[in-house]
């Protein structure tokens, strides 16, 4: 298949790999007794020689989420949410994927594919899915219901690792067999990160199955034109970009350049493997300087284990390796809807966002929330999808 703008084409698969089976998480006791073995002789680091998060996640804060890891936190109380919410996998392309696939008690119900990111996972969503799918039982509008497909990128979390590439181009092409083999005609999409990559890759995609998308990670680089008339508001992104550029993407460079030699340390550490993660809830979460004032140490634990369990430090990184410099490369023409968060990592304006999806059919700025927006404000998120999708239904 082609990286470039041709549209991908999928191998054909035998009517066997297209069998879409129940999955049931149960990890052996064994690798959780491994993990709290690692976690009980982690070597540390010396204290950072700054206060707070200046150099990286601070030692005591380090300590406390590992004590917490090994002594308190309970594995089980995840795998059973996931495995009542419905989880299943399939083989696409020769790579199985794991999703999450939760039907609206609503007839007219909008199908709706959401796609996480690097760090998240699956368990970002799992505070949405039911106003999403039910909003009549969560003060919604039943009108606004969708069925909700939540799929593991390749490579991450219980999908398969794979053994060749799988760019943003070929992940949006296997999104669409996905949907169109659980029965679905006519979608939405949706995502944030590396899910904003591939929903945009969707809805460039051409296929007509697709009706419109919705992103709250909204990359949509200025030109040297606008930045020589931004206005205040878009001066004030146009700094975070620039502070991102400087001093927050060390993490995607690593990951572009040297995912396999990365992998090696966080694969074998689980202490490694959650500061790498950690780290990110603190920089993106609009937290007030902790990343515990929006969510629970548990749910940071959650996701950290979606990484730790199926060891996919390496092949979650890899998607950076092949996809960083393209982004940004989909134009859209459907229909779009846009949410900017406001601690977003990447600011943008309407104005640069619409050269690149020149059809924006909803914009909306909510007060409150960050890069993990389904995750830190669930309420706000469930809101802007429901407002952003109103016009594609």
């Amino acid at each position: 298949m082609s990286e470039g703008g041709d549209r991908p084409r999928l191998k054909q698969q035998s009517t066997k790999s297209e069998l879409i089976a129940p999955y049931r998480l149960a990890i052996p006791e064994a690798e959780l007794d491994d993990l709290r073995m690692r976690l009980a002789r982690t070597r540390w680091p010396e204290r950072e020689t700054v206060e707070g998060w200046g150099q990286g996640v601070p030692l005591a804060r380090a300590r406390a989420l590992v004590d917490y890891w090994r002594d308190h936190y309970d594995w089980r109380a995840c795998e059973a949410r996931l495995n009542a919410l419905g989880q299943f996998r399939t083989t696409i392309d020769g790579t199985g994927v794991h999703f999450l696939h939760a039907r609206s008690p609503e007839p007219d119900a909008l199908p709706l594919i959401v796609t996480h990111g690097w760090p998240g996972s699956v368990v970002e969503f799992l505070k949405v899915i039911g106003p999403l799918t039910d909003p009549g039982a969560h003060g919604g509008n039943p009108r606004d219901a969708f069925h909700v497909v939540v799929p593991s990128l390749p490579g991450y979390g219980f999908s398969d690792r794979p053994t060749d590439r799988w760019p943003i181009e070929r992940i949006a092409a296997a999104w669409i067999v996905l949907m169109k083999r659980l029965g679905y005609a006519r979608f939405v999409a949706q995502g944030g990160d590396w899910g904003s990559a591939v929903t945009s890759a969707i809805g460039a995609s051409g296929d007509p199955a697709v009706a419109g998308i919705h992103v709250n990670m909204i990359v949509a680089p200025p030109s040297r034109d606008d930045i020589d008339s931004a206005t205040p508001e878009e001066q004030r992104a146009l700094a975070a970009l620039r502070r991102y550029m400087s001093d927050g993407n060390g993490y995607a460079r690593q990951q572009a350049t040297r995912p396999q030699t990365l992998g090696y340390g966080l694969t074998d550490s689980p202490a490694g493997q959650a500061m790498w993660i950690y780290e990110k809830f603190y920089e993106w979460s609009d937290c007030g300087g902790d990343p515990l004032n929006v969510l629970t140490m548990d749910e940071v634990i959650d996701d950290i284990m979606l990484y730790w369990l199926p060891g996919a430090a390496a092949s979650a990184g890899r998607l950076y390796w092949e996809s960083f410099s393209r982004f940004a490369a989909a134009r859209v023409e459907l229909p779009v809807a846009c949410s900017l968060f406001p601690k977003e990592i990447m600011q943008t304006s309407r104005r640069w966002a619409e050269r690149r999806y020149p059809n924006i059919v909803y914009w909306g700025e909510p007060p409150r929330g960050g890069h993990f927006a389904a995750f830190e404000q669930p309420e706000l998120f469930v809101r802007e999808l429901r407002d952003g999708f109103r016009p594609m239904r």
